[in-house]
């Protein structure tokens, strides 16, 4: 579903992704991990068309979806409203299948996007990305400035998806832990190179990777 291949991308005289390889299979979910400042949403921004690259190759199969970092919403329309804007691919505009995914929503449907909490904006975001009907999704820190119970509902709803529907999932998390947690495959990017891959059970085991990103290990 995401295939990229020895992705170079320079802003000016800096290179902030040098030689990237990635894949995502169909039905995949996968991790992006990584410190801030590594590449990863300089990443997901050339998979989605607003960063170009120097060189190399990005493409996607099927509809991708990106939720971006930071949620990006109009505070001054309301959430119904946000949602619809994520559905200019298709024709179905209509929600319900979000609120379906969602339910929490539909009662926020007539509020300001603006007036929510952290976590509701961040599950707008997702469900925006969602009315495009998406065959893969990019995820750019799902975690970010948000509540444990927050962020283990928003998770729970995206493993559902991709084991009920198919749905391919790219999480871009800083959140080691919870990335390898929810996901089967993992790369690491380190000022703008992978500098690991593989399985998440692997890499947890690895001891460079769990100094680096999990506390020095994870429990069996």
């Amino acid at each position: 579903m995401i295939t990229v291949e020895e992705l170079v991308v320079r802003y000016g005289s800096a290179t902030a992704l040098d030689g990237v390889e990635l894949q995502v299979g169909a039905g995949e979910m996968v991790a992006l991990v990584g410190p801030n400042g590594a590449g990863k949403s300089t990443l997901v921004d050339t998979l989605s068309g607003v960063v170009r690259p120097a060189s190399g190759r990005v493409a996607t199969e099927g509809r991708f979806a990106h939720v971006p970092e930071g949620r990006q919403l109009f505070g001054d329309l309301s959430v119904e409203d946000n949602l619809r804007l994520g559905a200019w691919r298709v024709r179905d505009r209509d929600p319900r299948h979000v609120y379906g995914v969602l339910p929490d929503l539909e009662g926020l449907r007539g509020r300001r996007a603006g007036a929510l909490s952290g976590g509701q904006q961040q599950m707008v975001a997702v469900g925006r990305a969602l009315m495009g009907r998406p065959d893969v999704l990019a995820v750019d820190e799902l975690s970010l400035g948000l509540a444990p119970k927050i962020v283990d509902d928003l998770v729970r709803h995206l493993v559902r998806l991709n084991r009920e529907e198919g749905m391919a999932v790219l999480l871009i998390e800083q959140n080691a832990r919870l990335a390898f947690e929810v996901c089967s495959r993992a790369y690491v990017l380190e000022a703008g190179r992978v500098v690991a891959a593989g399985a998440c059970d692997e890499l947890a085991r690895g001891s460079a990777v769990a100094r680096a990103y999990l506390g020095g290990g994870v429990a069996p």
